[in-house]
């Protein structure tokens, strides 16, 4: 059984009518369900635009390709040879 990212659900039939799909989810997202099986999900725009993107500073970038150098360093030798 597959573990659903949100309590708010709707079939594909219900989705000839997305609007009162979206007015029942409040503006968080749905999981769309197919024969009871998951297929997708669908997110209202409301719901993005609630968080703000930001750049990332040189510091944080830095700490996070040393903290991971040991992960990557595998990758980056191979890449290195191409």
């Amino acid at each position: 059984m597959t573990r659903l990212a949100t309590p708010n659900i709707c079939t594909m039939t219900e989705l000839r009518e997305p609007q009162k799909v979206f007015d029942r989810a409040n503006g968080q997202p749905v999981a769309i369900l197919k024969n009871s099986a998951l297929v997708g999900y669908i997110v209202p725009a409301e719901a993005v635009g609630k968080t703000e993107g930001r750049y990332a500073t040189m510091e944080e970038v830095m700490e996070s390709l040393n903290r991971r150098r040991e992960i990557n360093q595998p990758v980056l030798d191979y890449l290195r040879d191409k």
